[in-house]
């Protein structure tokens, strides 16, 4: 059995605490005041917080992301996860090219498809609502890839093996792929929360309406309020900004285990 190296347990140490370094900071920040801060003293509040609930309306803002990145995230891996069945396992006309086609919308930038979207869901009437927020992110043709990629590594003759007992396509992919593919679902999974949950530019498009607002919206509004002179609110917006990480690190805690193994077992097929 080796023993620890102490140099690399230390290095490995010192570099976690630098990348952890802005983040501490962000929070220090704000449990400070304004005046204090500015005037290089130390005072202790928690006032920043209740202030981006209660007088910024963070908890509608926050309400609102969570809601937009659930369901974009279990339809997303929902429709990714049956796209890569399909491709994995079927052979029907067509499928390399439409599979071609799924990973070449990886090399489109998104802001492309930004005004095709705008115009498509203003003629159907779903700006400034939940469906307009969500409807053009269900869709992730990494995920599809990424997981097409795994499933092609499980062998078939478990396939063909619950063919045999009667089981429909949809049972395997339920009860024989999905429970062998779970790491690497839910690796997607948080990969499209996140992304999702830190999208800024689609809804400060679609939406108008306060009550819509997600908490990147809500982040971007700090900038204007100022405890005079012209000066931004530092510690206000770094409590605003703690309350947007805080589901991010919560997500990351209940997938980690399924996440190292996906990033694991991948890199061992």
């Amino acid at each position: 059995m080796k023993h620890n190296n102490p140099f690399l347990t230390g290095l490995a140490l010192a570099a976690g605490l630098l990348f952890l370094l802005p983040v501490l900071y962000s929070i220090w920040m704000s449990f400070q005041t304004a005046h204090a801060y500015y005037a290089g003293g130390v005072e202790f509040t928690a006032g920043n917080y209740l202030r981006a609930v209660a007088e910024y309306n963070f908890a509608r803002y926050l309400l609102n992301s969570i809601i937009v990145s659930g369901i974009v995230t279990l339809l997303g891996i929902t429709i990714a996860t049956m796209a890569a069945f399909a491709f994995a396992r079927f052979q029907f006309r067509g499928g390399n090219l439409l599979f071609g086609a799924t990973v070449a919308t990886l090399m489109i930038p998104s802001h492309i498809s930004l005004i095709p979207n705008y115009l498509t869901l203003a003629k159907a009437g779903l700006l400034d609502s939940y469906a307009g927020l969500i409807l053009p992110s269900v869709s992730n043709g990494f995920a599809a890839f990424f997981l097409r990629q795994y499933i092609k590594g499980i062998p078939k003759a478990l396939d063909e093996a619950a063919y045999m007992d009667g089981a429909t396509p949809l049972q395997v992919l339920w009860r024989v792929i999905v429970p062998i593919a779970k790491p690497a679902i839910f690796s997607m999974g948080l990969y499209i929360f996140i992304t999702e949950w830190n999208n800024y530019i689609w809804p400060l498009v679609a939406v108008g309406k306060e009550d819509l607002y997600t908490l990147q919206i809500g982040l971007a509004r700090l900038y204007r309020i100022n405890p005079g002179e012209g000066l931004i609110d530092w510690p206000l917006v770094m409590a605003a900004s703690t309350l947007t990480i805080l589901p991010v690190l919560l997500g990351f805690l209940l997938v980690e285990r399924h996440l190292v193994r996906g990033i694991t077992m991948g890199a061992v097929k």
